[in-house]
Formats: structure tokens, C-alpha cells, sequence
């Protein structure tokens, strides 16, 4: 009996893959772009407007669009099968280098042809060149999605600390100038995304994380890094390991949280949290870095997509270009400069980061090919080391070592 309802359960899952995979294909409605994403929070519903209101404008062909869950994993699948491949998806910038590596992006030269506007002018430049390897464009990009610095209002009055911001730029300096000055239960910043904040102090230190295509995590600069963002945690001013700082900025005992550009809806949603948004801080006050990623339409290699879909397409994209305030709301900042540099979209809190050009440019986006190794390595570890539960050491040799086994299993597994 038991058995036989195994059976079952593994033929339920096999058929409702199946159905998943090939219903979603690119080849089962001509009339139709599927378009994939795996914007499966609350973007997700921004995204489904947007395609709702270009189908609104009665094009030829229409756009589906599909939330896609564990997207990367359906994409290895229906790339290896050949099979229900979509006809457009969104991904992530540090995607790129590794699927044209591959052979699995197609480039976007006919798309780009047929629609003058979607050019690198028109565009952050950041988000643009993520997707131009060799010279050949594989991406056209919606957004740069970065690491960002909120900040309460409140509580940088109630410590007199407001000058903190007068330049932009809060460095760890200040942060340790609060030690000792904090009623208990306060803290001067939590632990968000504190990856992403250590990738941004590598910049700042003016370090990289590679050498001649090569990873570079065991280096003097990392160390570094986390040696001053540690310092943090030693004085007592970072929130506790363990608690969910995010939470802790929104019940108002925190001054600074290191989330994300997407995060203001939330915090906008949280009754009496008056917050505000700057650049993630920095070890110097000569340099700041807001470490970001970027969501790119992209055409992953599909034989069946036909040359009207790939008119399509083009179309669909170039009303993203023109009408994606809509994007704007999800918290994150348009790639488009006729939205980011428009009137309306100075009402949105996200705006700060392209308000001028030293802010555009500290968006930085990681576009070497093994960096989703080394994001991994960073994001597993990071917090040990910086609560000083590991010895920092050791723990740059484990990350080094991580990093290179992920990258010979990926060498291995393509051969």
C-alpha cells in the first residue's frame, strides 16, 4: 500500500513538472510571449500590471507573463530538454557572464534593430553593461536593485547625530562615535543584507574580488573589510546576533538599516516610522559604495521563437523603457532615464540614488563570471566573523577554498 502511494505521489509530481514546463513553453501559443520571471514577492504584482497594461495597447502578439519559482533550476531543465524554453525571462546580472559562456543567451541584435530606443544612452550605464560581453549585447535591463542605507529621523534627533548626514556619507568612524551614548535596547545599525554591505567595503577600500580572472577572497583588502565592520559589532552598536534587525529599525530602536531599495514600501507601510534613505556607510568618507544587482530581459536560446515573437518582444520592451513608473513603486530605480530622470519619479524615495552623478555611480554591480560563488561564500560566512564567532583567518582560507571547489564542481559538471 505503501508503495503504491509513493507511487503515486513521485507520478503527480513528474506530471504536474511536466505540466509546468511545458505549458510555459515558448512554441504553444504563436500569438503569445511567455516571459518568465522570478519575481515571486510582492514585485511580482508590479510586474503583472505593467504586462497588463502593454496588453492594453492591443499589441500583435501579447505577453504572459509566468512568476517562475526556483526560476535558474526550470531554466537547467527546459534548456536541457530543449523543451518549453520561454520566450523572454528577467535575470540577474551576475547571470550573464556564465550563461554566454555557455552558449545559452541569445544575443538581443535583432531586437535592438528593430527599436532604436533601446540603446545605452537611454539607459543607466551600470545596468546597460552588464549585459555587453565582447561587445555583443545579450540584455536589455528594468532596474538597478541595490544596497541602501535607511536611516530614522527620530532617532538621529534624539542623539543630536543629524550631521551625520550632511556630506552623505556615514563612516564607521562616526557609528563607533555612539558608543556608550545609546539608551539600552538602541543600536546605531543592524546586520541586513550584510553581505552586501561587506562587498561594498571592498570597493571602498579600493580591492576587488578577483585577480587576473582568478577569485580573490583570502586577501589583506577582505580582511580589512571585515576588521572595520567588526568593529561595529565590538562596540556594541550592531544588533544582537540572532535578532531580526530589519524588524528591530521598523519597531524604531535601530538608526541605520543596511536593506535594500526595495524594502521603502515596507518601511513606508509601518505606522509612525519616520525614515529617511542614504548611501550604505562606508569606511572613509572619500569613498561610498552601494553594492547592487540588476534585472535584465533576456532571451535564453529557444529554436522554436519565431521572428514575429522576437518583433514582439521588442515592442514589449520598448513600452517598459517609456512607461515602467509602475516599476518605481516595487522601491526599485528604473533603468530608463526618460522614467528616472522624469518629474514623478522624484517622489519616490529610490530616487536619491540617480539624483546626481557620484550618487549614479556608486551603484556598483559585480559582473565578474564567478561572482555568485563568491556572494555565496561572503553571505555564508560573513556574519561569524563579524560577531567574532570564527577566527577571521582560517575563515578567509575556508571562503577561498569554497569559492574555488564551486568553480571546479561548475567546470566539471560542464565537461
Amino acid at each position: 500500500m505503501l508503495k503504491k502511494k509513493w507511487g503515486f505521489s513521485v507520478l503527480a509530481s513528474v506530471l504536474l513538472l511536466s505540466t509546468v514546463l511545458t505549458g510555459c513553453g515558448g512554441d504553444d501559443d504563436k500569438k503569445t510571449i511567455t516571459f518568465w520571471t522570478p519575481l515571486t514577492g510582492d514585485d511580482g504584482a508590479y510586474m503583472d500590471q505593467l504586462v497588463k497594461d502593454y496588453n492594453a495597447t492591443n499589441p500583435e502578439i501579447k505577453v504572459k507573463h509566468v512568476i517562475t519559482a526556483d526560476m535558474y533550476t526550470k531554466i537547467s531543465t527546459v534548456l536541457s530538454s530543449g523543451k518549453g524554453v520561454p520566450d523572454l525571462s528577467i535575470i540577474h546580472a551576475d547571470r550573464v557572464p556564465g550563461y554566454v559562456k555557455q552558449g545559452v543567451l541569445e544575443p538581443m541584435t535583432d531586437v535592438i534593430a528593430a527599436q532604436p530606443e533601446l540603446k545605452q544612452d537611454n539607459y543607466l550605464p551600470q545596468a546597460w553593461s552588464t549585459g555587453t560581453i565582447d561587445n555583443v549585447q545579450y540584455s536589455v535591463p528594468l532596474d538597478i536593485h541595490a544596497n541602501v542605507m535607511y536611516y530614522n529621523k527620530d532617532l538621529l534627533a534624539k542623539y543630536g547625530v543629524e550631521s551625520f548626514l550632511d556630506d552623505n556619507v556615514v563612516t564607521i568612524d562616526e557609528i563607533l562615535s555612539l558608543q556608550g551614548k545609546l539608551d539600552e535596547g538602541d543600536y546605531v545599525v543592524n546586520d541586513a543584507l550584510l553581505g552586501w554591505v561587506m562587498l561594498a567595503q571592498i570597493q571602498n577600500l579600493g580591492g576587488d574580488i578577483q585577480q587576473d580572472g582568478k577569485p580573490a577572497v583570502n586577501t589583506p583588502v577582505m580582511k580589512q573589510a571585515f576588521e572595520e565592520v567588526k568593529k561595529i559589532n565590538d562596540a556594541g552598536l550592531m544588533t544582537p546576533f540572532g535578532e531580526d534587525g530589519y524588524l528591530m529599525f521598523q519597531s524604531g530602536n535601530v538608526l541605520f538599516s543596511t536593506d535594500g531599495t526595495w524594502s521603502s514600501t515596507a518601511h513606508a507601510g509601518v505606522e509612525g516610522l519616520n525614515f529617511g534613505v542614504t548611501n550604505v556607510y562606508s569606511t572613509s568618507a572619500d569613498k561610498f559604495t552601494n553594492r547592487g544587482s540588476s534585472h535584465l530581459f533576456a532571451m535564453l536560446k529557444n529554436e522554436d521563437r519565431s521572428e514575429e515573437k522576437v518583433a514582439g518582444i521588442g515592442q514589449f520592451l520598448e513600452f517598459i523603457r517609456a512607461n515602467s513608473m509602475e516599476w518605481a513603486k516595487a522601491g526599485q530605480i528604473v533603468a530608463s532615464k526618460q522614467v528616472n530622470e522624469s518629474p514623478e519619479y522624484q517622489n519616490y524615495m529610490q530616487s536619491f540614488f540617480t539624483s546626481n552623478e557620484q550618487e549614479t555611480q556608486s551603484l556598483y554591480i559585480y559582473t565578474y563570471e564567478y561572482y555568485p560563488y563568491i556572494a555565496e561564500a561572503v553571505d555564508t560566512y560573513c556574519g561569524d566573523i563579524v560577531r567574532g564567532n570564527v577566527d577571521i583567518d582560517e575563515t578567509l582560507q575556508t571562503m577561498q577554498k569554497f569559492v574555488e571547489d564551486k568553480i571546479a564542481e561548475s567546470a566539471g559538471a560542464a565537461q
